[in-house]
């Protein structure tokens, strides 16, 4: 395996607060976007970035200011690695419910770690679930822009 020179880095302990947690996310989204990311993979690392920050902050330490969120960020120009770390209980990500279900599709909450791991190379959950790692490849194959009749050739079979 080859190592990565990254561009760009980010390690922090940061309080559980959303406006706090949204100013790192501005400032490595600019990063991001200084290292050339731009259209769907661009989109791809804000959103599931965005998800995975704020439900460290919510949902694992429930905005305590007690409790921080450990952040590593790194970019390089074909590779993001993220690594979210919280003081919560952890989950099990595994034996959340499918958001795409009938019972559950109109619901307004309880899709961002479905999005993640969507929008995501590779996605690893640690621990007790407290710690999430993920990994964007830039120009990623699995979501390639569907072929000009139309098909996505992820879906289709041989």
């Amino acid at each position: 395996m080859t190592e990565t020179s990254w561009t760009w880095t980010l390690h922090k302990k940061i309080p559980s607060s959303l406006p706090v947690a949204h100013q790192y996310l501005e400032t490595f989204l600019q990063a991001l976007k200084d290292a050339g990311w731009d259209g769907r993979d661009y989109f791809h690392v804000q959103m599931a970035s965005e998800e995975a920050l704020v439900n460290a902050v919510t949902h694992g330490n429930k905005e305590s200011p007690d409790k921080q969120v450990e952040i590593e960020l790194y970019i390089s120009p074909d590779l993001v690695n993220m690594r979210i770390k919280d003081e919560g209980a952890g989950f099990k990500p595994e034996s959340l419910p499918d958001p795409r279900s009938e019972e559950r599709v109109d619901m307004v909450h309880g899709r961002g770690v479905w999005l993640i791991k969507e929008m995501m190379s590779e996605v690893q959950y640690l621990g007790s679930g407290n710690e999430v790692i993920m990994i964007r490849r830039r120009h990623d194959p699995r979501f390639d822009e569907p072929d000009e009749d139309g098909d996505d050739d992820f879906f289709t079979e041989d």
